[in-house]
């Protein structure tokens, strides 16, 4: 592909939203089978639907000539994808020329063999999906995982320099009782923590709603012990960020359901097969992958301004005893 170049039209949406920020799933596969997010029995895309880690690069780079300031690798598990490093290092060379920050999102479970790789390409910061530190309740919440891995990962990132945010999705009557723990772990490790609410996507065994807990009565017995204060920070995502009396910890909340935050989007996401999904609780998407493999970047410009000129103003996800997702397919085909 050409040297990135700059182009007239800003990433901006229908509603005036200035789209900055591009979640790129580089897999829809997982080497974990959390219950909230996938079933057990999962069917993943074949080679040939998905593109190539160059198309990724490819892509990317014109999102950044486009305005994308942020982007975080997702899946699936993106570490679980061959060649993962050569995208980061792509990636990470983009930093200081139109990119600001390119981090991801880990279950951690490989992220012991690769933290070094990934402080080395750029990479500053990484998200981890961990919801408990008992091992059986991991156990059971990944169906497969085990939790002395994930604690290795978080220590080598760590080593390595990287930055961990810990993102623990609140479970009713599996977790509730372990924010505290959490919380004085991460005191413990240098880790920040966000909590997160399940999320309707995709058909998973159990009805969601039987685990669905507004964050704020998960974070009631943390407001029994101490105060919590709203901060300025921000990070390009969906987080609502506070500071934690007594504790260097800052606490992030993300609430799709209880306290709808679509108004300050300022994302977009690229699947691995090469879909803009304009938004995580919607169907529509725009189809880049042919376009792409033509050479036709004009052509791929303009079906990203289709994409933009079609994002909703909000989802619409909602959780009642035993209701449909809002979508059917998994997080893990969308990119988190």
């Amino acid at each position: 592909m050409d040297a990135i170049s700059p182009y007239s039209a800003p990433l901006t949406d229908a509603h005036g939203r200035r789209i900055s920020y591009l979640r790129l799933s580089v897999t829809d596969r997982c080497d974990l089978r959390c219950r909230y997010c996938m079933a057990e029995d999962m069917t993943f895309l074949p080679k040939s639907a998905v593109l190539s880690l160059e198309e990724m690069g490819d892509l990317a780079e014109r999102f950044v000539a486009r305005g994308i300031r942020r982007i975080r690798l997702t899946g699936g598990e993106p570490l679980v994808r061959r060649g993962i490093d050569t995208l980061a290092k792509r990636l990470g060379a983009l930093i200081g020329n139109g990119l600001d920050e390119l981090t991801l999102t880990t279950n951690a479970m490989r992220l012991a063999e690769y933290a070094p790789m990934l402080a080395a390409a750029g990479v500053r910061r990484v998200n981890v999906s961990l919801d408990t530190l008992d091992p059986q309740a991991f156990r059971h919440v990944t169906r497969v995982g085990n939790l002395s891995v994930a604690l290795d990962g978080v220590t080598a990132a760590r080593k390595a320099g990287l930055s961990v945010k810990i993102n623990m999705v609140a479970l009713k009557d599996i977790n509730e009782d372990q924010l505290l723990p959490m919380l004085d772990w991460c005191a413990a490790t240098g880790c920040d923590l966000t909590l997160i609410e399940t999320m309707p996507l995709g058909e998973v065994e159990s009805d969601r709603s039987d685990h669905y807990i507004p964050l704020h009565q998960f974070i009631a017995p943390l407001r029994d012990k101490c105060a919590i204060f709203p901060t300025e920070q921000r990070t390009g995502g969906p987080a609502r960020y506070f500071a934690v009396e007594g504790s260097a910890v800052t606490l992030g909340l993300i609430t799709p359901l209880s306290d709808n935050f679509c108004a300050t989007c300022n994302r977009i996401r690229l699947t691995v097969e090469g879909r803009i999904y304009m938004c995580l609780g919607q169907n529509d998407h725009v189809d880049l992958r042919a376009a792409l493999r033509t050479g036709d970047m004009g052509h791929v410009d303009g079906l990203i301004d289709a994409a933009l000129a079609g994002k909703p103003r909000a989802h619409d996800f909602l959780i009642e005893r035993k209701s449909e997702p809002a979508v059917a397919r998994h997080m893990s085909a969308t990119g988190g």
